[in-house]
């Protein structure tokens, strides 16, 4: 039995996360970590979607984010990992494939959802007992020194909206 191709997501934000081939730990150098970061904030600022958190592990990425309207999660997310696969290929001579095939993903429903993944990937470094605080992670949006998009107008919390309406 063929199984089922991925067909065009429906407009939205999502959490998605992909694995190293193999689940090699080859996220545990700077120099590998900069390209992906690089890679992940150069298509955001291409427009190709909007960032709304991010952590990357030594063998996986999670990612919250906002695919541009003409722009489906699978090409947002093959995007990131293929132009970070080309540049670390190209930078470290592999022999191998940087990322396993395809991703998971989950469409965020509310923002109790948004909220519950937000934590999710914050909290990934601390509950693997790599950091004690999820600031303390140099490959996180919880670090604080990468600009985030906004969270979704749809997503926010109604008296967030409420108030900015009548504010």
């Amino acid at each position: 039995m063929v199984s089922p191709r991925r067909h065009i997501h429906a407009p939205g934000t999502y959490f998605a996360t992909s694995r190293t081939w193999q689940s090699r730990k080859l996220f545990t150098n700077s120099e590998i970590c900069k390209i992906f970061l690089e890679s992940l904030l150069r298509y955001r600022e291409q427009g190709r979607y909007a960032l709304h958190a991010f952590i990357l592990m030594p063998e996986h990425f999670h990612i919250l984010i906002t695919p541009a309207e003409d722009v489906t999660l699978e090409r947002a997310v093959q995007l990131m990992k293929g132009g970070s696969a080309h540049s670390i290929g190209e930078e470290r001579k592999l022999a191998f494939p940087v990322w396993q095939r395809g991703f998971s993903d989950h469409r965020i429903r509310d923002y109790s959802d948004y909220e519950m993944h937000l934590r999710y990937i914050e909290q990934n470094p601390v509950k693997r007992g790599i950091v004690a605080s999820p600031e303390e992670y140099e490959w996180s949006s919880a670090k604080g020194e990468v600009t985030l998009n906004d969270v979704p107008q749809r997503l926010k919390p109604l008296s967030r909206v409420m108030a900015v309406r009548h504010g």
